[in-house]
C-alpha cells in the first residue's frame, strides 16, 4: 500500500488503509476518530498505540487505553501482545477497572479505607430495604429497584443528595423530591459505614478524588500521558468528567466513537459528548473511517439509507469494500406465529445449504418477543443460544458464596452478612438478628462483632450460642483468607460453610448449584494462573464481570450445542457480527418502541439502534414484521414500523417461499408459513422434508423391521435422527436421510 505523502514510511502503517494510517499516525493533542460499524476502529486504535511506541518512542508504561466492557478490553490486550513490544506495561481496561486501580491505590486520601468492598446490585437492594421503612414520605411498597435507579442515574450525572434537594421537579421517579434526597443520604452513610463502595462509585469516587487531591491526579496523569477512549459515544456525564480530568494536563486524547451506534440513552449515555467534542477540544484533529469490511454493499446501502434520516449525527457514509450480495428480503407474517416458523424454516434451509447455526442470529427489540421465536425452533430442533439473561456471576450461589468470602475479608460488610447468615440456616432468625444489629448500631460496631459477643454481653435471651459460632466460623475463614490462593479458599468456604448440604437437599437443582459452585472454584483457580493477587483482587474482578459486561451467557445455556443459533435483543448485539442476521418484529410500537414515541430524541435513538442491528450482518439480512401481534393477552393488528417506509426500494419482500412479491400487496393474508406441516411442499429448499416430518408419536414402516412408534427425534436436516421402537428387535436410532421409513 502506498502511503500520503505527509505519512512517515511505516511497516506498520503499511497495513491499515489511507484514512486509518491517517489516524494511527496522530501524536498530540486532541483528535476525534469516526469509526463507522465494521471499519476496523480496534485494529487502528491498536496500531496507533504501537506507533506510538515504535516511531515516536513513546513508554508503553504511559499509555492508557479504556473501553466499556471486559470482553473489549480483553480482546485489546490480546491484539497488543502479538504487535507491541512491552504490551504487558499498557494500562488497558474498562472505566470501572481503572476506577478500582486507582481508589485501591490513593482512596485513602478521601476517608475509604483499606479493603474497602464493591457492593452489586443485590447488596445495593439489600441496604436500600433496610433504609427506606425509616425515611418518611417511603412507604413499605416502595420498590428498592426503583431507589436504586434514582441512585445510578443520580451517579451517572455527578448528582449529590444536596443536589436532589435543589431539584427543580417535585417528583423523582414518583418520589418526592426530598425523600429521594434523604435516601441517597443515607444510603451513602451506611454504605461509608461498612468501608464499602458500589458500582457507580468507581467513577464517582474517582472524580472526587482527583478533584479534592490534585496531587494525586498530577501522579496518575504521570502514569497515564496519552489517552485513548473507545466507544465514545457511550460516555455518560461521570465518566466524560473522569476523562477531562486525565486529559486536563498533557491534553493527548484521542478518542473512538460513532454517534451513529449511540443506543444506551437508557443507561446514562449521552450522545452530546461525542457530537461536542470538537466545541471541548477546538484544536482536535478529525479523523474519519467510512470503509466497512463486514457488511455486503446491498446490506450497508439499506444501513446508510436508514441512518441518513437522524439530525444528531455527524456526517459521514459507509462505503462497502465487499460486492453486492444477497439481496435484503422482507417478509410480513399474518401473526407472531408464523413470523417465529418463518425464521424457523430460513434457518434450516440456510443450514441445509452448508451455514453452521452459529453463523446465524436472531434479533429483537425486546425480550418477551424470544419466547415465540424460541417455541419455533424447538418444534424442528434448531439449537438455541439466548444471550441476556442470568450471567454467571449473578446466580444465587455464587453470590452466596463470594458473599462469604466478602465477609471473610471485610469483617464490617454488614450486608454480606445478612445474605448469609441463613444459607444454611444456623438458628439465628428475624427476631435475634434485628436485636443483633440493634446492639451493632446503639455501639458503633459491626454485625459481626455484635454476633460475636452475643452470649458475653446478653445481647439475646436465649440462643445466643449460634450466632457466637456462627462469628467463630467466619473467623476461621478469615484466616483461611489470609493464608490460601484464590481457588483453595473458595474450595474451603464451600466445604466448611455447611451449604453443600443446603444444596444436597434440592435435589436436581442442588446438584446444577453444586457444579456452579466447582465451577467457580475454577474460574479462581484460572485467574490465579494469568493474575498475582490475593482473594480480594479476585472479589475485585468478580464484581465487574458481574456489573460491567454487555454480552451475558443466558438463561442456562449449558446444554446448548456448540453449534446453535443465537437470540438477543438488538441492544445486546452491538459489537458482535454475523454472515446471516434476522430482525425480527420491524412493527410500529416495537421497533421503535411505544417508549421512544413519547420521548425527546427517541426516534432518533430507534433509528440508531435498528442501523446497529442491520450492520451485523455480513452477507445475508432477513427482515419481517407480524400483521397481528399478541399483546396483553390478546391479538391486534400492527402496523409497519415506519423505518421501514425509510429504506425505500433497499430490499425484496418476500413471501413464506422466499418468491418476491409487491410489499404493499393485500394478498399478503393468504401466505402462512406453517414448517411443521407444509415442509414437504416447500420448493426448491435443501434437505429439510424429512426433518420437520417426524415430531414424535408417528407410526411408520422400515423395509426391515417392519412396523414401529416414533420415540424420540432429533437433530436437523441430515444429521436428523429419530428412535423407533419396533416390536420385532426393539429400539433402533435410525438417520432419516437413509432409513426409508414410511408414515402409516
Amino acid at each position: 500500500m502506498t502511503l500520503a505523502p505527509d505519512l512517515p514510511d511505516s511497516p506498520l502503517l503499511s497495513q491499515l488503509n489511507p484514512n486509518q494510517a491517517q489516524a494511527a499516525n496522530h501524536y498530540t493533542g486532541p483528535a476525534l476518530v469516526i469509526a463507522g460499524a465494521g471499519s476496523g476502529k480496534t485494529r487502528t486504535l491498536i496500531y496507533r498505540i504501537a506507533h506510538l511506541i515504535n516511531h515516536y518512542g513513546v513508554d508503553p508504561g504511559e499509555i492508557l487505553a479504556v473501553t466499556f466492557t471486559n470482553k473489549a478490553a480483553a480482546e485489546m490486550r490480546e491484539r497488543a501482545k502479538h504487535l507491541i513490544h512491552g504490551a504487558d506495561r499498557l494500562w488497558m481496561s474498562t472505566f470501572h477497572s481503572a476506577g478500582v486501580r486507582i481508589l485501591r491505590a490513593y482512596g485513602e486520601h478521601i476517608g475509604l479505607r483499606r479493603g474497602f468492598v464493591i457492593y452489586d446490585d443485590d447488596d445495593q437492594l439489600d441496604l436500600l430495604k433496610e433504609i427506606m421503612g425509616t425515611i418518611p414520605g417511603v412507604g413499605p411498597d416502595t420498590n428498592p429497584r426503583v431507589l436504586r435507579g434514582i441512585l445510578d442515574r443520580a451517579k451517572s450525572n455527578l448528582l449529590t443528595p444536596g443536589d436532589l434537594d435543589r431539584s427543580p421537579e417535585p417528583f423523582i421517579s414518583g418520589l418526592p423530591r426530598a425523600a429521594a434526597a434523604e435516601v441517597y443520604r443515607r444510603y451513602e452513610a451506611r454504605k461509608k459505614g461498612q468501608n464499602a463502595i458500589d458500582f457507580g462509585d468507581l467513577i464517582t469516587e474517582t472524580v472526587r478524588l482527583f478533584r479534592e487531591v490534585p496531587g494525586v491526579l498530577d501522579r496518575v496523569q504521570d502514569r497515564a500521558r496519552f489517552i485513548h477512549v473507545d466507544e465514545y459515544q457511550d460516555t455518560n456525564k461521570a465518566q466524560y468528567e473522569l476523562t477531562r480530568l486525565l486529559v486536563s494536563r498533557d491534553r493527548n486524547l484521542l478518542v473512538v466513537g460513532d454517534p451513529d451506534q449511540s443506543i444506551y440513552k437508557f443507561r446514562g449515555a449521552d450522545i452530546q459528548n461525542i457530537l461536542d467534542f470538537q466545541k471541548d477540544y477546538p484544536d482536535a484533529k478529525v479523523y474519519m473511517l467510512e470503509h466497512n469490511y463486514r457488511s455486503s454493499a446491498r446490506v450497508l446501502g439499506l444501513a446508510n439509507k436508514l441512518i441518513e434520516n437522524n439530525s444528531e449525527r455527524l456526517e459521514k457514509t459507509l462505503r462497502a469494500v465487499k460486492e453486492d450480495g444477497h439481496p435484503v428480503m422482507f417478509h410480513r407474517a399474518t401473526d407472531h406465529r408464523a413470523e417465529g416458523d418463518f425464521v424457523a424454516e430460513w434457518l434450516t434451509r440456510l443450514h441445509g445449504e452448508g451455514l453452521k447455526f452459529t453463523d446465524m442470529a436472531v434479533l429483537y427489540r425486546t425480550n418477551a418477543q424470544s419466547r415465540v421465536i424460541e417455541e419455533s425452533l424447538r418444534r424442528v430442533q434448531i439449537p438455541a443460544k439466548i444471550v441476556g439473561g442470568l450471567s454467571f456471576y449473578d446466580r444465587r450461589e455464587i453470590k452466596d458464596i463470594l458473599a462469604y468470602a466478602r465477609l471473610a475479608i471485610n469483617p464490617e460488610d454488614d450486608v454480606a452478612l445478612r445474605r448469609i447468615v441463613g444459607r444454611p440456616k444456623r438458628g439465628i432468625g428475624d427476631t435475634a438478628l434485628e436485636r443483633l444489629m440493634e446492639w451493632a448500631r446503639i455501639n458503633g460496631t459491626s454485625l459481626l462483632t455484635a454476633c460475636a459477643h452475643a452470649q458475653e454481653r446478653n445481647i439475646l435471651d436465649r440462643g445466643a450460642q449460634k450466632p457466637v459460632e456462627f462469628a467463630k466460623l467466619m473467623h476461621e475463614m478469615s484466616e483461611a483468607a489470609d493464608n490460601y490462593e484464590p481457588g483453595p479458599f473458595l474450595r474451603f468456604v464451600v466445604e466448611h460453610s455447611g451449604y453443600l448440604d443446603l444444596l444436597r437437599q434440592e435435589g436436581q437443582e442442588g446438584q446444577v448449584r453444586m457444579e456452579n459452585l466447582d465451577e467457580l472454584v475454577n474460574a479462581a483457580e484460572e485467574w490465579s494462573q494469568s493474575n498475582e493477587g490475593t482473594i480480594a483482587d479476585f472479589l475485585d474482578d468478580a464484581a465487574l464481570l458481574s456489573s460491567v459486561d454487555d454480552m451475558r451467557a443466558g438463561r442456562e445455556n449449558r446444554d446448548v450445542p456448540e453449534d446453535a443459533v443465537t437470540l438477543m435483543t438488538l441492544h445486546n448485539a452491538k459489537g458482535l457480527e454475523f454472515p446471516v442476521v434476522f430482525i425480527v418484529g420491524t412493527e410500529e410500537g416495537l421497533l421503535p418502541s411505544k417508549n421512544a414515541l413519547q420521548e425527546p430524541g427517541g426516534i432518533e435513538e430507534e433509528r440508531r439502534l435498528f442501523y446497529v442491528g442491520i450492520t451485523r450482518a455480513m452477507d445475508r439480512l432477513f427482515l419481517t414484521a407480524a400483521q397481528n401481534r399478541m399483546q396483553y393477552g390478546k391479538t391486534n393488528s400492527t402496523e409497519d414500523s415506519r423505518f421501514l417506509e425509510e429504506l425505500g426500494d433497499g430490499f425484496d419482500a418476500v413471501d413464506p417461499y422466499g418468491q418476491v412479491i409487491d410489499y404493499r400487496a393485500k394478498t399478503w393474508r393468504e401466505f402462512r408459513p406453517d414448517v411443521l406441516t407444509r415442509a414437504s411442499a416447500v420448493k426448491n429448499t435443501s434437505p429439510m422434508t424429512e426433518g420437520m416430518a417426524y415430531r414424535g408419536g408417528e407410526k411408520v414402516r422400515h423395509p426391515k423391521f417392519g412396523e414401529g412408534q416414533v420415540l424420540a427425534v432429533a437433530g436437523v436436516g441430515d444429521r436428523q435422527e429419530v428412535t423407533v421402537h419396533f416390536p420385532t428387535v426393539g429400539a433402533k436410532k435410525l438417520l432419516v436421510k437413509f432409513a426409508n421409513l414410511t408414515k402409516m
